[in-house]
């Protein structure tokens, strides 16, 4: 006699289902609420002293250029003026301040000029030509003169003006004020430059463009905010240089701002208020290009960096 054995199997396997396991959701980890505030605490403190660092020596500037001499001595330096007067504005402006300002603005808009339109130049070489070894030496080269420091040069600098006869010329500050401001113009255009589409280049190419066609009708205009941005920093540079009108001029129609104010210093002493109220004055006309060209300083600023 023969017993039959039935097999039975679970019901998971005889369904045909496979059993699943809940997944376990991990907690949220909450934010330890004294850590934000001690982090909200040192980024506010911060702020508060840089815009303390910044505003502070501002208003003194300008609250000491509203004193006469005889106030200056006796009240506090960061209390408001008693007495506020315009003297120093008068004084100032009564001596050759507009032939200072007039020599500041040459030389300013015309190094401006020149670094901006031979960076470009050579911007543009270099990023046409980015597979060449010699656009590649070239960039190097503009690199290294960042390493080169004003002060290192001054001397041979000043024989080559003599050597040129520009010596206690306008032109003497304009020229090597240009050449030191070429490199960091050319490493930003270079940047912004890498990013405009190669496809734009080769559709003018086929439409017959040349080199300089696609430089002056196609890179200029789409480089415009960094041509802005360079412009503003060249500026600057330029506009409070001193070493350059020190050593290569000596006329006192040849002297522009930054050197002009050392001559309110007498054989006693130095008429700070009117110092103050030169500094103040000589502040406005980059504070007004700063103001008209913002939009396109920040846009500069913010893109042509990607690569």
């Amino acid at each position: 006699m023969s017993t039959t054995v039935t097999k039975t199997r679970p019901a998971a396997k005889r369904q045909g289902h496979v059993p699943t396991h809940r997944a376990v959701t991990p907690r949220p980890v909450r934010p330890n609420p004294v850590a934000g505030i001690l982090r909200r605490a040192l980024t506010g403190g911060a702020a508060l002293f840089w815009t303390a660092l910044v505003v502070v020596p501002v208003y003194w500037l300008v609250v000491t250029s509203l004193r006469s001499r005889a106030d200056f001595t006796t009240d506090s330096p960061l209390a408001l003026p008693g007495h506020p007067t315009l003297d120093s504005y008068r004084t100032v402006l009564d001596g050759d301040f507009t032939t200072y300002l007039l020599n500041s603005v040459v030389v300013t808009a015309g190094t401006v000029v020149l670094a901006v339109a031979f960076a470009l130049m050579a911007a543009f070489a270099i990023v046409r030509n980015a597979g060449s070894r010699f656009s590649r030496l070239s960039f190097r080269l503009f690199l290294l003169g960042l390493a080169i420091p004003l002060q290192a040069v001054i001397i041979p600098v000043y024989l080559l003006i003599i050597k040129m006869q520009l010596y206690d010329s306008l032109l003497a500050i304009v020229l090597p004020s240009a050449a030191f401001a070429l490199p960091i113009t050319v490493m930003i255009l270079v940047s912004f430059l890498r990013d405009v589409p190669r496809s734009l280049f080769e559709a003018m190419i086929v439409d017959g463009a040349g080199d300089w066609r696609m430089l002056w009708s196609l890179a200029a205009p789409l480089a415009r905010p960094a041509l802005m941005t360079v412009a503003v920093y060249d500026g600057l540079q330029v506009w409070n240089g001193f070493l350059f009108p020190l050593i290569l001029t000596q006329s006192g129609d040849r002297a522009v701002l930054p050197l002009a104010l050392t001559l309110y210093r007498g054989q006693f002493g130095i008429d700070v208020p009117a110092t103050m109220a030169a500094v103040v004055l000589s502040t406005l006309p980059m504070l007004a290009l700063f103001i008209l060209a913002r939009r396109q300083l920040v846009a500069g600023l913010t893109a042509g960096f990607s690569k």
